[in-house]
């Protein structure tokens, strides 16, 4: 019995410090174009471990001020990965803003919750400041892991509207699916708690086959939220576009205009 709490002891002290390295798996930016697109602009954001790498794609149909997007992307993804799956709401005459995470790609630090919240904050200070942005109509909008860093971008600041897409309830059940017990977890992102905070517009989507983050987060944040969840027939990284959901949705919230 000795040696069998002692592993498991051992096993936790193991996964309590390598945590990070499963929840962050930042990728190679070999293949991918390491600079932003023509026309977009590259913005650094300043935290608490050094720089932090944005790219800004303008909206294709011109208008002033207008509204912006704030995009956090999944763990084991890039900014550079994005920018073309942006065009449509660009047509919309949004800007989106994609926000990388510390330490990943050329971005300084290391990534947890505290520096991804660190960096989402900047991004969201940065685009209130500029004068072709409505500040009124900042939208947050995350992906898997991003969903925890627009999710919690929500409790500190000012979002017209709120996307999670393919996003987890918190990292404990992982742990759980690991058999570590939830107080091992670093990086809670208690996304529950915070869609429960939110009261602006939501939308939740989830593919009903995902078989990383299972449909019932999706449910669960949608009840959180007081909202129906948009049960999608796709698994966690082959949804297609959600684009014709989260359109009507914006406009009904108004910050995107019908004729756009």
């Amino acid at each position: 019995m000795g040696v069998l709490i002692a592993l498991v002891a051992l096993y936790w002290t193991f996964l309590f410090f390598m945590q990070r390295r499963f929840m962050y798996p930042a990728p190679a930016i070999s293949g991918f174009d390491s600079i932003p697109p023509e026309s977009a602009q590259q913005v650094w954001l300043e935290g608490t471990a050094g720089s932090t790498e944005a790219w800004l794609l303008p909206p294709l149909t011109k208008s002033e001020p207008h509204p912006l997007l704030i995009f956090g992307h999944g763990n084991a993804e890039l900014i550079e990965y994005w920018p073309e799956a942006f065009d449509e709401p660009r047509r919309w005459g949004i800007a989106v803003l994609l926000v990388e995470y510390p330490g990943y790609g050329p971005s300084k630090g290391s990534p947890s919750e505290e520096s991804i919240g660190v960096t989402f904050r900047a991004a969201y200070d940065w685009a209130i400041e500029q004068d072709d942005v409505d500040a009124n109509r900042i939208i947050g909008y995350g992906r898997s892991l991003g969903g925890g860093a627009v999710a919690g971008l929500s409790r500190d600041r000012n979002l017209a509207a709120m996307i999670l897409e393919s996003t987890f309830t918190s990292t404990r059940p992982f742990a759980n699916r690991m058999g570590a017990p939830g107080f091992l977890v670093r990086d809670l992102f208690d996304n529950v708690a915070a869609v429960k905070a939110y009261k602006g517009p939501l939308i939740v989507l989830h593919g009903s086959h995902d078989e990383i983050i299972p449909v019932e987060h999706g449910i669960r944040l949608a009840n959180a939220g007081g909202v129906t969840l948009n049960e999608l027939p796709c698994g966690h990284n082959d949804c297609p576009p959600t684009w014709p959901l989260i359109r009507p949705f914006l406009i009904e919230s108004q910050i995107v205009k019908t004729g756009n």
